[in-house]
């Protein structure tokens, strides 16, 4: 399994202890930076394919989001709640004195990132947003309800919940956590070809505090060029998930890829090959 010797800076948040990683050569204005976000259940190194592709040409920050991989968390009510997960990108931001950035996020990593480009903190620090197999919740909510009113949508709702399903297992107290430990764990690292260690477990509590999501805050319009990567192998999210957010975010481009739901990782070259060049063909950070 491919694992690698590496020394992160410590970044303090809310209560988190954040293992933050820089590749790449320093800072500077022909320097395009990328900030990477990782989803559920991976780490940083869910990216190393891509940064070894990318860390010639442009500034790479990744992280460990908190109580995955080398992150630490204290054990205070609420630290796995998405503003809290949107305040540690912003610290790492901080930390790193990194703006403007190109924000990349994969599942969880993408939910947050989403989160993240709607908060004021986000203008002049993020200038392109490139998601991949992780949706606005605020959308979600949305959609959720178009299609309950709609009778022809209650085929495309039901679909999804389908694919959804493993949510509400992961809201069974101590089930998931035994089937990770015992099942599902040797599974995934050897089609990954890297240790997850007890990242699956850790990150439950992710399901568990933001799912079934609670829309406190109307959703903020988004002004920045947004990329929307649709793997449509994909078995978690349906591509129907992206009706109507062309009024949400007016630059948006859609991508389908032929891949499943790890293409950041298993097609690495092809995602560094879009990063470079942007959807419309042309040189982008």
């Amino acid at each position: 399994m491919t694992d690698r010797e590496e020394t992160p800076q410590v970044v303090a948040s809310q209560g988190a202890k954040l293992a933050v990683y820089e590749y790449g050569p320093d800072p500077g204005p022909k320097v395009p930076t990328l900030l990477l976000v990782h989803g559920y259940p991976d780490d940083h190194r869910v990216y190393l394919p891509l940064i070894d592709q990318l860390s010639t040409t442009h500034r790479i920050i990744a992280y460990d989001t908190r109580n995955a991989g080398l992150s630490s968390v204290g054990e205070q009510p609420g630290n796995y709640a998405l503003p809290r997960l949107v305040d540690d990108l912003y610290a790492v931001l901080s930390a790193t004195h990194a703006s403007p950035v190109h924000l990349v996020g994969h599942d969880w990593g993408s939910i947050q990132a989403w989160a993240a480009i709607q908060d004021p903190r986000a203008a002049g620090h993020i200038t392109r947003f490139t998601s991949i197999s992780g949706p606005d919740l605020r959308h979600l909510s949305w959609w959720i309800r178009q299609k309950r009113r709609n009778p022809r949508g209650c085929a495309q709702l039901m679909g999804q919940l389908f694919r959804s399903s493993y949510v509400g297992a992961f809201q069974v107290p101590g089930l998931p956590e035994v089937a990770w430990r015992l099942i599902f764990t040797r599974y995934y690292e050897k089609a990954r070809k890297r240790r997850v260690g007890d990242n699956p477990v850790r990150g439950l509590a992710l399901y568990r505090e933001n799912l079934p999501y609670k829309e406190e805050q109307p959703a903020v319009p988004v002004s920045i060029p947004v990329h929307v990567v649709v793997p449509v192998k994909d078995p978690f999210l349906s591509p129907h998930l992206l009706e109507g957010l062309e009024n949400r975010a007016p630059q948006l481009t859609i991508t389908h890829v032929n891949a499943g739901h790890w293409w950041p990782e298993t097609h690495a070259s092809d995602f560094a090959a879009l990063l470079r060049t942007g959807p419309d063909g042309s040189r982008k950070a």
